[in-house]
């Protein structure tokens, strides 16, 4: 009975119990699951890390894409900068520039008038002596607003005095040649020309003539003529 009992006692200590603890000496039971280990400090910081890096991304995209479509909407909504002529320059509707016409703001060229071209008669006295030949002077002017060409040649002028209605002289008549000087008169200048009269009297043709101008106080005219115009007669004294 005492053998009995002991191998009772062995048999309980050899063979654990129900809800006895494992082994502790390492061995896994087979079937039984591993236990996990907790991750370390430094995994759960790049974990952190890499989560908020994603969120800002995310973030970043979502504001490029509102700002992309706030500048789509703006570029319609409003016009483009675009480079116009002055509102001077744009031609409106009636009041356009049609071929062959000037531009309104375009400042026409001046033409020449030679119906303001005009002609002068002067003598450098009044009066002369009975030795004293008067000078004659013809002075044509360009009273336009734009420069003229004229003919002041000696084919064109004429010097003629007249004592009332009686010719006297003109420079023509004994004339042996003439020829044409065209001048280009600016607006408000003039040309003269200058005839030393010898106080002798003249016929057409230049035929001979033996009479000479009266002295004495006697008064003679003076007219100045270039083509087609005549100047006003200057009165002067022969003594």
């Amino acid at each position: 009975m005492a053998n009995q009992g002991k191998n009772q006692s062995s048999a309980r200590t050899s063979a654990p119990g129900k809800g006895a603890a494992p082994n502790s000496g390492g061995a896994r039971r087979p079937g039984t699951p591993t236990s996990r280990r907790r991750p370390s400090p430094a995994v759960y910081r790049r974990r952190r890390q890499f989560v908020f890096g994603a969120l800002l991304l995310v973030i970043a995209l979502v504001v490029a894409g509102v700002v992309a479509i706030s500048g789509a909407l703006a570029g319609k909504s409003e016009p483009q900068s675009v480079s116009t002529p002055e509102a001077s320059q744009v031609p409106t509707q009636g009041n356009a520039p049609t071929a062959g016409t000037a531009s309104p703001s375009a400042t026409p060229t001046p033409v020449c008038d030679l119906s303001l071209v005009t002609v002068a008669a002067a003598t450098d006295k009044p009066a002369y002596g009975a030795e004293e030949k008067p000078l004659l002077t013809m002075t044509i002017t360009n009273g336009g607003t734009a420069p003229c060409e004229v003919n002041v040649g000696t084919s064109q002028m004429e010097y003629v005095v007249m004592s009332g209605s009686d010719r006297i002289f003109s420079s023509k008549d004994c004339q042996a040649g003439s020829e044409d000087l065209i001048k280009t008169i600016q607006p408000g200048k003039s040309e003269t020309a200058n005839f030393p009269w010898q106080r002798n009297r003249t016929l057409e043709g230049c035929a001979a003539i033996s009479a000479k101008p009266g002295a004495g106080g006697a008064y003679y005219t003076f007219e100045a003529r270039l083509g087609n115009k005549s100047s006003t007669k200057a009165v002067f004294q022969l003594n």
